[in-house]
């Protein structure tokens, strides 16, 4: 447990206590070179402050279930992927990737795809909700079941609309004037990262299938969700690169001595996007396959296990 919480919090306390600039949305940046690149990390109190509440709340319930539950103890792997989840967040919205998302648009791709494709699965892999349930009290966890089976959860976690949520947030921001005013605008620029979060978190609740949902989907269920994903990511990723002229008149104007053209670097986004996007899906894809067929094996041993003692019974 101590090695989870230092994990946690070690990198936040470097993040915090290194004298690092501090820089604003859309300021502007060196060229990046060795070693200065890896020290422009930025001071976003609210990102870290979060991280930090999440990491010591997700800890504290796992030590009190596993005291109180020691020949159920919640498993080790969980942590490490929340914990995982919340690193790459503070990479994504701190590290030198927040210093130049306003100089180049591939790296703010990468940021995004850290969010989405990265940080919400993982999070999601350490079932926060169900190690919430298990550490609530009586009337909390009743409150906490009520809030699962409302109506609202039921619609925005029912899979299409979570699958149209995903893709709506992602072509609505990338082909629309909110992405340029984000450039410029810090609050609009949270707004944005937290939406790219909400719906990445979404997305793959129903996918990873670690915690309780409204809508348990079957494996085959969910590898369909997840191959017809790709498809409107290739695509986004496609029209991007295919533009024959800069989308964001930030990137257009924002001019800088060092790096690709701003077409050049448009292109390179959307090439990210693509590529990068379409093989997370595939490696999702393939845990899903690999936890359907541990599943079936599971299933396959009970059958068998329960045919024997019938077997037994009768004296076969």
């Amino acid at each position: 447990m101590r090695r989870l919480l230092l994990a946690a919090i070690l990198p936040l306390a470097a993040a915090l206590g290194m004298p690092l600039p501090v820089l604003g949305h859309g300021a502007s940046a060196p060229a990046p070179q060795l070693p200065g690149l890896l020290l422009l990390w930025r001071f976003e109190p609210l990102v870290l402050g979060g991280v930090v509440l999440a990491g010591i709340a997700y800890l504290g319930a796992v030590r009190w279930v596993n005291r109180a539950h020691p020949g159920h103890p919640q498993p080790a792997r969980r942590g490490w992927f929340f914990l995982a989840g919340l690193v790459a967040l503070v990479l994504a919205l701190t590290s030198p990737i927040e210093a130049y998302e306003g100089q180049l648009f591939s790296v703010h791709m990468v940021q995004h795809m850290l969010i989405e494709l990265v940080a919400a699965p993982l999070v999601l892999a350490g079932a926060p909700i169900t190690l919430a349930l298990r550490a609530a009290s009586p009337s909390v966890r009743r409150r906490l079941l009520a809030v699962l089976q409302s109506r609202v959860v039921h619609l925005v976690s029912f899979p299409m609309v979570a699958w149209v949520f995903f893709a709506a947030v992602n072509w609505g921001w990338h082909f629309s004037i909110l992405y340029n005013e984000a450039l410029e605008n810090p609050w609009l620029h949270d707004l944005e990262h937290a939406s790219f979060l909400a719906a990445g978190l979404l997305f793959w609740w129903p996918a990873i299938g670690v915690d309780p949902s409204p809508w348990k989907i079957p494996h085959p269920v969910r590898l369909l969700y997840l191959f017809l994903a790709m498809p409107q990511n290739s695509f986004l990723g496609v029209a991007l690169l295919s533009a024959e002229t800069v989308l964001y008149p930030h990137y257009a104007t924002n001019l800088r001595a060092w790096g690709p053209t701003p077409l050049d670097d448009q292109r390179l986004g959307g090439t990210l996007m693509w590529v990068g996007g379409d093989l997370a899906f595939l490696v999702a894809m393939a845990i899903v396959i690999a936890g359907w067929m541990r599943y079936e094996d599971r299933r396959t041993a009970h059958l068998d296990a329960r045919l024997a003692a019938e077997r037994a019974a009768r004296g076969e």
